[in-house]
């Protein structure tokens, strides 16, 4: 097993600490950190320029496929980021607690 990561934006800190929640308690991520952002970007041929709430979500490769489901029901947003980084390293204790986590 692998550790995966997936990050994605959100327009509020609701819409993301209620599936942030879920996860977590549903064991299909071990820990999603939100963070306040400010995003330029282009929307409908016009650059934005927003305030977003950058959501990293931690799992392993066997829940990665209905961790990305479950953001794109819950999504808020008509096209949502979700993007997937694999993990080329990490330290043993923290993949221990991701697995433990994510059972």
């Amino acid at each position: 097993m692998k550790p995966v990561i997936i990050i994605s934006t959100y327009p509020d800190k609701k819409s993301i600490s209620k599936i942030a929640n879920d996860l977590v308690k549903n064991k299909i991520a071990a820990c999603v950190n939100i963070s306040k952002i400010s995003s330029v970007y282009s929307w409908k041929n016009e650059v934005e320029n927003t305030s977003e709430y950058l959501a990293i979500f931690k799992t392993m490769t066997k829940s990665k496929i209905i961790l990305k489901k479950k953001i794109k029901e819950t999504h808020p947003y008509d096209v949502p980021e979700i993007v997937e980084i694999n993990v080329a390293s990490v330290n043993q204790s923290y993949l221990n607690w991701l697995i433990e986590s994510t059972n």
